[in-house]
């Protein structure tokens, strides 16, 4: 009997274990960090297919961390803290590790399924935007939009799709998904961006000024990337089509509820989805067949 090499092969299975464990502990801070700051979002992560549940967890707590360094943390020098933050990102990418847990379970993903880099440098590029932008042209604001939310659905696209066939297929969908959520995201949070950041995301409104012709117009917009949207659901993989329903679904109910109330209304208020409400559209999303 080789003591040896039975030796190094216990050693060998317990760093597997102790390298396993860390893995899962780094994913389990980005599972409670979507479920502390997004209800609805964690409620959809439910209904897709376990085996992905861990990689969309990975994804949001590193874009929600991301977005907080340039939102929350007002006396700190936010450029320094974001340029660290991406410096740390794509070093985590390079050597497969990080001692951040949320980047540790981003980088997972990325090197798993080939996430392109692009796509995180384009995501990183706009929430740079947000610490000078106070108003945006059509193409800042366009670009936004991409970095911002589009490539974010892109990533998760990624898991979702096996093969990089289906991935091409669906991309110009899932873009037009993530558009539809991010302006729906800026007019539900209108006036807390212009009283809270002095920002403005739409281009030419003037929030003092902003007439409902302005919102029925960004309401038409909307609508045009949810019908696209919506064709690109009904071809997504069985693991992932009832989570990005549901989330589709939520957010149409906010669309909605924003289309009942005029400017002046909207600009008073946040528009929220009960959480009866959301029940109803768990279930009638749960129910529902293509």
């Amino acid at each position: 009997m080789n003591l040896n090499k039975i030796s190094l092969v216990s050693a060998g299975a317990s760093m597997n274990r102790e390298i396993k464990l860390y893995n899962e502990v780094s994913i389990y801070c980005s599972e409670l960090i979507t479920k502390k700051y997004s209800t609805s979002f964690s409620l959809g992560i439910t209904t897709l297919h376990r085996s992905i549940h861990k990689h969309i967890y990975s994804i949001y707590g590193f874009v929600r961390f991301a977005d907080e360094i340039v939102d929350t943390f007002h006396d700190l020098n936010k450029e320094k803290v974001l340029n660290k933050f991406e410096e740390d990102t794509f070093e985590s990418i390079k050597n497969n590790f990080s001692t951040n847990p949320v980047l540790h379970s981003f980088q997972i993903v990325v090197n798993k399924f080939k996430i392109d880099h692009k796509h995180i440098k384009a995501f990183l590029f706009s929430m740079r935007m947000d610490l000078t932008k106070k108003t945006f042209n059509n193409t800042e604001y366009k670009n936004y939009i991409y970095g911002s939310a589009e490539v974010v659905g892109l990533m998760c696209l990624k898991v979702f799709c096996d093969n990089e066939e289906i991935y091409k297929k669906l991309e110009p969908y899932a873009v037009s998904l993530g558009s539809a959520f991010q302006k729906i995201n800026f007019l539900r949070d209108i006036r807390s961006d212009h009283e809270e950041r002095g920002r403005v995301y739409f281009p030419n409104v003037n929030f003092e000024n902003f007439t409902n012709e302005e919102k029925v117009d960004i309401e038409n917009d909307i609508e045009k990337d949810f019908n696209k949207a919506l064709l690109g659901i009904k071809e997504l993989p069985s693991n992932a089509r009832k989570g990005v329903y549901l989330s589709y679904n939520y957010y149409r109910e906010l669309l909605n509820k924003i289309k009942l109330l005029d400017v002046h209304k909207l600009k008073s208020e946040r528009i929220r989805v009960s959480n009866f409400k959301k029940f109803i559209i768990f279930l009638s999303t749960h129910i529902k067949s293509f």
